[in-house]
């Protein structure tokens, strides 16, 4: 059976990716929980990953340590995780690489959190740039393909991509065009994705080092945490 490690699901939005992909598709896996460290994840990461990063997946001797990777080593055995169209196939793979690779000022100033609402001291132009850059590349899949997901009717790996993206909007109230507005809020209905945030917000674990960085860039008003 494969295995997917991930790290704590509030903070973690590079783990919810593979996962929510998965469990999505109903592609069976065991889920290895390893909780961020106040004194740092490396070493204890690499135990697992190369890289000493999550996600990683490991099927028998097989070690796939980058959520992109995963997506692509997932497609050899499981054709839905991209679409069946090449032309929507190919969007989808560029708009997941390009979720991948940028889009630094939302990461940089809005870090995932399931747990808290937070009002952001400022929108910057930097971010906004890249609120935009979404919106518009929400809308030509949705317009192009039809909906109601990113290409088409049927979820692929560029949702899951997108996923921590609605959690986003969710905890800092962003705002997105109408479209993108709905394609978001379609997401956080998922199952799986209301399993991954019930299941975040029973979490024991608090990682100081990421509420002080999401406190840096606003007020946080509204903590939903479960734990007793």
């Amino acid at each position: 059976m494969r295995e997917l490690y991930i790290a704590n699901k509030n903070y973690s939005s590079w783990s919810l990716r593979p996962w929510l992909l998965m469990t999505q598709l109903n592609i069976p896996f065991i889920e290895q929980l390893v909780p961020f460290s106040q004194q740092g994840n490396f070493d204890k990461f690499r135990l697992f990953s190369p890289s000493g990063k999550v996600p990683c997946l490991v099927e028998q001797d097989i070690v796939v340590w980058d959520s992109l990777a995963i997506a692509e080593f997932l497609y050899e055995q499981y054709p839905d995780v991209w679409p069946n169209h090449p032309k929507a196939r190919a969007f989808a793979r560029c708009a997941a690489a390009e979720m991948h690779s940028g889009f630094s000022n939302l990461r940089n100033v809005c870090g995932m959190s399931c747990w808290h609402r937070i009002q952001l001291l400022q929108v910057s132009a930097a971010l906004q740039q890249d609120i935009n850059r979404l919106s518009e590349l929400f809308e030509r899949g949705i317009n192009e393909f039809g909906g109601p997901f990113l290409c088409g009717d049927q979820f692929c790996a560029a949702d899951a991509f997108f996923a921590p993206v609605a959690f986003r909007m969710q905890s800092y109230a962003l705002v997105f065009s109408e479209v993108s507005s709905r394609y978001l809020t379609d997401l956080l209905a998922l199952p799986a994705m209301q399993q991954w945030y019930e299941q975040a917000l029973v979490e024991p674990w608090i990682d100081e080092a990421h509420d002080a960085e999401i406190a840096r860039h606003g007020q946080i008003i509204a903590d939903l945490r479960q734990t007793s």
